[in-house]
């Protein structure tokens, strides 16, 4: 195949990036300071087991998507756990304290989903 069949190929996928780069930074910019720090702090510290968005699954299966959790309890409930430090019946899961900021940040990111 020569690089001139080639191109249309190439185009579809470079729009097809362009797109998703585009839509990407349109949900970004869509989203409060205060849920983008909290998704940081997610996917810097709970992205390894848990899914942290809207869609997909968690990489270990036993960990909850987060945006089940609103249908188990109101994401306002964890607050105080969060500002305390979690400990889970698991070894799996590590202790995670949060200062107030940080907890009020996390909230409203799980509110997000």
């Amino acid at each position: 195949m020569t690089l001139t069949a080639k191109l249309p190929d190439l185009r579809q996928a470079l729009c097809a990036a362009v797109f998703l780069v585009g839509g990407l930074s349109a949900a970004n910019a869509q989203s409060s300071p205060t849920v983008q720090r909290g998704l940081n702090l997610a996917m810097a510290n709970c992205s390894r087991c848990h899914a942290v968005d809207k869609l997909s699954p968690s990489p270990l299966p036993l960990a909850p998507p987060f945006r089940d959790l609103r249908l188990r309890y109101p994401v306002e409930n964890l607050a105080e756990a969060l500002g305390e430090g979690i400990v889970t019946g698991h070894q799996n899961m590590p202790e995670f304290r949060l200062d107030p900021g940080q907890v009020s940040d996390f909230i409203d990111f799980l509110k997000s989903l």
